[in-house]
């Protein structure tokens, strides 16, 4: 095995980081870019805390989601950033974003659950979509006839929306809290493709109880 010092490794984590623009777990950076050398994963993980701290007041910082690190600029800059960009953000139905809601805060769900809750049907692309975007997954199935299939989300869910674990969720209650949220991930939530009659998530009861994922 090969040494390197704490300048190298330093440079090697963050120039690892920026080069692949997602995130990077300890495991991964050890068993990819430093697997030639003689590093722990402790060193590696204190090596990502100096880097944490070093980005902590520039525009750029190196923050921990699902999957690992990643760098992001401070979310109080974005508005000034969009004009660099001239796509538009995602827009995504409301029903679309409750259903995400109702799949985040009770996995693992149904099809049907999740109907039960939102008390209107759901279309099948707005499972579709949630599932091409890889922000939910099928889990298993439900031992009732059909077996249908579970729905949860996945951790690339909570990397876009620049979460840890789901306990990171704002209380569905604050409706506030949930739109900023999808705000932080620039997402539009388009109001007029939804029926003005629909019922809003935020006004079910939701069991918290399942509110952790594994990293």
């Amino acid at each position: 095995m090969n040494q390197i010092n704490a300048i190298q490794l330093k440079q090697l984590i963050e120039a690892s980081l920026f080069v692949l623009g997602k995130p990077l777990s300890v495991k991964v950076l050890k068993e990819t870019v430093l697997a030639d050398f003689n590093v722990s994963r402790v060193r590696i993980q204190e090596t990502l805390e100096e880097l944490q701290l070093d980005y902590q007041d520039r525009g750029v910082q190196l923050v921990k989601v699902a999957s690992g690190y990643r760098f992001q600029t401070q979310e109080i800059l974005s508005p000034f950033l969009q004009p660099l960009w001239q796509e538009k953000a995602p827009k995504y139905s409301r029903a679309t974003m409750e259903t995400l809601a109702v799949i985040a805060y009770r996995q693992p769900v149904t099809r049907g659950d999740i109907e039960q809750i939102r008390g209107v049907a759901i279309s099948s692309h707005i499972i579709k979509s949630l599932l091409d975007r890889n922000w939910i997954k099928a889990v298993g199935h439900k031992e009732v006839p059909g077996r249908p299939a579970l729905y949860a989300t996945t951790n690339q869910f909570l990397d876009y929306f620049g979460l840890k674990k789901l306990a990171d969720l704002p209380a569905l209650t604050d409706v506030a809290s949930l739109h900023a949220l999808f705000d932080k991930a620039q997402i539009a939530i388009d109001e007029d493709a939804e029926p003005a009659n629909e019922p809003n998530i935020a006004d079910e009861e939701i069991d918290e109880s399942n509110s952790d994922t594994s990293d």
